[in-house]
C-alpha cells in the first residue's frame, strides 16, 4: 500500500510500503480522509518527542472497514467508521474505573515514543483493535467523521470542568481544537465565551463561530473586558488550548479567585509555573487527557448540524501530497487551518 512516512525530522516520503496483516480482534479499514493534526506538525522536527521516524502519522481520521480478524462479531467489511486515537487495556485498573484514556501501557494511533510505535492512518489502510472503532451515522461524511477526533478533545474538556450557564468563560487558542471548545462552549449555553489567540484569521473565525469577544493576548481590553463582565473578579472557567507557557500565564491572569483552568494544550513538555498567584488565588487548575467516550455525542451534534466542523477545514489534498501541506502548515501559512488528506 501507499502511505506517507516520516522517515526522518521534517523528512516525508510518499511511497510503497508493506501491507498490513490483522490479528484476531482488529480491523483492517480502508481509509478515505484523514486530517492533519497540530500534535502532527509540532511533531514532525522533533519537538514533542512523540513522532519518532520512521512513523506513518495520522489519528484523526474515518473510512470503511475492508477486513476484520477471525474474533471479530460486531463489525463487517463495508462498514463506514470512525476511530478512537486511544488503543487502551480493557482489564485496565484505569479503564475498569471509567477512565480508559489513563490506562496503563496505552498506545495512540500515529505516533512512537521510546515505549510505543503504532502507525496511523496516513496511508491506504490502517489496522485497528475492534474495542476504539465507532459506527458512521449515513448523514456525516467521510471528511466530517474525521474531525470527530479532535471535537471529542474538546468536549473532554468540557465534560471534566463542568462550566455552567451562568458563566463567563475564556479560551486561550482557537485553533482547530480550540474552535471545537468554543462552539461547544456556546451549545452549552454558558453566558459569555472570550476567545484569545495571537492569529487574527483565528479570532476573526471565533466571531464567526459565536464568540462574544476575541482579543489578542496582549491587548489591554481582554482583562478590562472580563473583568467588566465580572465585577472585576476575572473569568469563572478558563481554558488553555495552546500548550506553552505564555498562553498558560494568560490564564491565570484572566481567571477569578477560586475558578478553573483547564489545560488541553500539550506542545511544550515543561513551563515556569506561577505557583504562587495559583495557590495564594485558590485556583483550580486541571489536564484534559484525549478522549473518554465522548465520541457518540460528538457524533450526534455533527448529524443534527450543531456543531459546524468543516468551517475550519482550509483544503482537501491527495495523501501523496501530504508532505507539501505539511510544510506549509509547519511554516504557518496564514489562513490555514486544518487539511484533510484523501489516500
Amino acid at each position: 500500500m501507499k502511505a506517507l512516512v516520516l522517515e526522518a525530522y521534517n523528512q516525508f516520503t510518499y511511497k510503497e510500503v508493506p501491507d498490513p496483516k490483522i490479528a484476531d480482534n482488529e480491523v483492517l479499514v480502508r481509509v478515505k480522509a484523514a486530517g492533519i493534526c497540530g500534535s502532527d506538525v509540532h511533531g514532525m522536527d522533533g519537538s514533542s518527542g512523540r513522532r519518532l521516524p520512521p512513523v506513518i502519522m495520522g489519528h484523526e481520521a474515518a473510512g470503511e472497514i475492508a477486513a476484520v480478524g477471525s474474533n471479530v462479531a460486531n463489525w463487517k467489511a463495508g462498514d463506514r467508521v470512525t476511530f478512537d486515537s486511544t488503543i487502551f487495556k480493557k482489564d485496565d485498573w484505569f479503564t475498569r474505573q471509567g477512565h480508559y484514556q489513563l490506562s496503563d501501557g496505552k498506545m495512540v494511533v500515529g505516533v512512537s515514543t521510546p515505549d510505543f510505535r503504532k502507525d496511523g492512518a496516513f496511508a491506504e489502510y490502517v489496522v485497528l483493535p475492534e474495542h476504539i472503532l465507532y459506527k458512521l451515522p449515513d448523514a456525516i461524511s467521510y471528511t466530517q467523521a474525521a474531525f470527530v477526533e479532535p471535537a471529542g478533545v474538546a468536549l473532554h474538556g468540557i465534560e471534566i470542568t463542568q462550566p455552567s450557564m451562568t458563566d463567563i468563560v475564556v479560551v486561550v487558542g482557537v485553533g482547530m481544537v480550540g474552535s471545537f471548545v468554543l462552539q461547544l462552549l456556546k451549545i452549552r449555553g454558558c453566558r459569555k465565551v472570550i476567545a484569545v489567540d495571537i492569529d487574527d484569521f483565528k479570532l476573526d473565525l471565533a466571531r464567526k463561530l459565536g464568540a462574544d469577544h476575541a482579543f489578542l493576548p496582549d491587548d489591554p481590553k481582554l482583562m478590562e473586558t472580563v473583568k467588566g463582565l465580572t465585577d472585576g473578579r476575572g473569568a469563572d472557567v478558563v481554558f488553555e488550548v495552546v500548550g506553552e507557557e505564555d498562553s498558560v500565564n494568560t490564564c491565570i491572569s484572566a481567571v477569578r479567585k477560586g475558578g478553573k483552568v483547564t489545560l488541553i494544550g500539550n506542545v511544550t513538555p515543561t513551563i515556569n509555573f506561577p505557583v504562587q498567584s495559583v495557590v495564594t488565588r485558590e485556583i483550580r487548575v486541571q489536564g484534559s487527557c484525549a478522549i473518554n467516550g465522548e465520541y457518540p455525542a460528538v457524533l450526534d451534534l455533527i448529524a443534527s448540524g450543531r456543531l459546524d466542523v468543516t468551517s475550519i477545514l482550509s483544503a482537501e489534498a491527495p495523501l501523496s501530497e501530504g508532505a507539501a501541506w505539511f510544510d506549509r502548515l509547519y511554516n504557518k501559512e496564514k489562513g490555514l487551518m486544518k487539511v484533510m488528506l484523501k489516500p
